[in-house]
């Protein structure tokens, strides 16, 4: 069974884009969300296995939903994909429990490898 996946961005276009870069894994793209409240509510709705999380987003940001998320699920692998590339944001969404952090722009390749990284970490 494949796993489930959520996409959260704030962005169509991201979303359309991390929709692409990941139709080569065997991953259902279980939902998609343009913020955190939305993510949140999808996240509750259809237990993701694995979720992509932009951090700068309207209503609750990436960060809050993160900690609500892993409250929720603390077994989800949540991968942090922002265009901030500060050092104290990746630390704290790190501490708040993201398994990974990539920068945008995202290309396939780097998508691509965060996604086999996280695979590979899974618990059988």
């Amino acid at each position: 069974m494949a796993l489930k996946v959520l996409i959260v961005d704030d962005s169509q276009i991201m979303r359309d884009v991390m929709q692409k870069f990941l139709a080569g894994f065997d991953l259902e793209i279980a939902g998609t969300a343009r913020d955190g409240e939305e993510a949140i509510k999808l996240f509750r709705d259809i237990h993701p296995d694995i979720v992509t999380l932009d951090i700068t987003m309207p209503r609750i940001d990436g960060l809050a939903a993160l900690k609500e998320m892993k409250k929720i699920r603390p077994e989800a692998q949540v991968m942090i994909v922002s265009a901030i590339n500060d050092k104290s944001v990746v630390l704290k969404a790190l501490d708040a429990g993201a398994a990974l952090f990539i920068n945008k722009p995202v290309s396939a390749e780097a998508v691509k490898t965060a996604i086999t990284k996280l695979l590979s970490q899974r618990q059988p």
